[in-house]
């Protein structure tokens, strides 16, 4: 009999708590449970994924990790927004700024750092235009959307097709264009 693994017992037992607490008043030890759960699901999860990541190889497998990645964090926020209460329809806007500022700062800061340890004084010049108006801003957003997804079809496109063998691990390239 083949034994039973973490990566499998864990999801079942987090829709076991999950059904075992649906609509019930959480103490702080049921709390704890539940999020116990939810961890070991979302580390079951993202296992799989490099499991299956692993399997097709690069490229794909860095997309998969980061589809699977992104419907997890999706699926974490709708479930937080169904729950409802006060300001519960502005969660996923303040999520994925929260997301995006950590990302810019933490890029800035160790862009910094780093200058900073190579240079030992860096010159910083906060320079700004006057802030648009509100129309101006409604009238972008959309613009910013279709580029951003643009340059995401550009990125895939050149992981996946144009330049695939720089993202594979060396010596991997030319073995896959060598004649049969």
């Amino acid at each position: 009999m083949r034994k039973l693994r973490w990566t499998l017992v864990a999801p079942i037992a987090a829709c076991l708590v999950l059904a075992l607490t649906w609509h019930r008043s959480l103490g702080w030890l049921l709390l704890a449970i539940v999020a116990a759960a939810l961890i070991a699901a979302v580390f079951a999860a993202v296992h799989h994924a490099e499991v299956v990541a692993h399997r097709v190889g690069e490229p794909y497998g860095t997309l998969i990790l980061a589809l699977a990645i992104t419907v997890i964090e999706v699926a974490l926020i709708v479930s937080l927004m169904l729950s409802g209460g006060p300001g519960a329809s502005e969660l996923a806007r303040d999520t994925l700024f929260a997301t995006v500022m950590i990302v810019c700062n933490g890029v800035v800061g160790l862009c910094l750092l780093a200058g900073s340890l190579r240079h030992h004084v860096l010159e910083f010049r906060a320079l700004r235009s006057p802030p648009p108006d509100r129309s101006t801003r409604l009238r972008s957003s959309p613009f910013a959307g279709v580029m951003s997804l643009a340059l995401y079809a550009v990125m895939v496109f050149v992981q996946t097709v144009r330049h695939r063998d720089y993202f594979l691990p060396v010596g991997v390239a030319g073995e896959e264009h060598a004649p049969p």
